[in-house]
């Protein structure tokens, strides 16, 4: 495999930045994954960091250096980290359980996976047409689908999300894929801080007309100046499939290299000077692994404050 990677993500007029996002890749598979932490409930950081922790932790141990099934780990490891909120408030006695959406693309072989859940978006960008893009799990998006059925009066706020991670009930995860890549091919996760100020067709065109290293950034700071003071976090990550051109400020990957055995991330997938190694993690030490991580997380939070 062979892509560039460029990633962004600011505060805005947010007291604190709840999104979190990186990717892993081996030699034959990468993961790239966005979360959102949601607001009216506590600790969104912890909330997206441990979704994005699971979601890598599964991919070090299952992409062995590829998935067998990539729909079936996005949909699983999703879950997962539904899971891994729920134990995480019950550990904690917290009234209520941390929040999050997600969204995921997992790159393998010449194809694109993805999966979401909740209103953190992919776009797929091809020339310069909008190929593809997740469809919110909002009141918002699901009217204006059942409007071309039944006319419907009344307007829902946006933010309104009927599933999440860390939700009472089973989440709503929608998979798709696979979708075959050709060179060029633009791939651009975000959260609704970009999206929920920036139309759809200035992102793709944006993403038409420029490399991804000069697209995000701009695209993330238009999505600030059109919100203002009141901005939500914006995290935008981008990649380019077998880019053309490398650029000094984008990260270029060449996988073809790697050992079988090789795994890199952006992520802490496991309990930084744990010698336990990838291969050894069961269910139980991955659970424990990030348990710690995040107390730590949490303590740190605490002491800005």
């Amino acid at each position: 495999m062979r892509f560039s990677v460029y990633q962004v993500s600011r505060k805005g007029g947010r007291e604190k930045n709840e999104d979190r996002m990186g990717y892993c890749y081996t030699r034959s598979s990468g993961l790239f994954a966005l979360a959102d932490g949601m607001g009216g409930h506590p600790e969104g950081e912890v909330a997206s960091q441990l979704a994005l922790q699971t979601l890598a932790a599964m991919f070090q141990r299952d992409a062995k250096p590829g998935l067998k099934d990539p729909l079936r780990f996005l949909h699983d490891a999703i879950l997962a980290g539904h899971h891994q909120l729920l134990r995480y408030a019950t550990d904690k006695a917290l009234l209520d359980t941390p929040r999050t959406t997600i969204v995921a693309c997992l790159l393998q072989g010449n194809a694109a996976y993805w999966a979401h859940c909740g209103d953190s978006r992919l776009y797929l960008v091809r020339g310069d047409k909008l190929i593809a893009r997740t469809r919110d799990h909002s009141y918002t998006e699901l009217q204006d689908t059942m409007a071309q059925v039944v006319p419907i009066a009344q307007r829902f706020n946006r933010n309104v999300l009927f599933t999440c991670l860390g939700s009472p009930g089973k989440p709503v995860v929608d998979t798709a894929g696979p979708l075959l890549m050709q060179a060029g091919d633009k791939v651009l996760l975000c959260s609704d801080g970009l999206w929920g100020s920036v139309s759809d067709a200035v992102i793709t065109e944006q993403l038409a007309l420029r490399p991804i290293s000069d697209a995000v950034p701009e695209l993330a700071e238009q999505a600030l100046r059109n919100a203002g003071e009141k901005s939500d976090n914006v995290t935008v990550l981008a990649v380019e499939w077998e880019a053309a051109e490398e650029d000094d400020s984008t990260i270029a990957v060449s996988t073809q290299s790697l050992g079988d055995d090789v795994f890199a991330s952006t992520i802490q997938a496991s309990l930084a000077g744990s010698d336990v190694v990838a291969d050894e993690l069961d269910d139980a030490e991955i659970e424990r692994s990030i348990r710690e991580i995040n107390e730590a997380i949490r303590k740190s939070s605490q002491k800005k404050h």
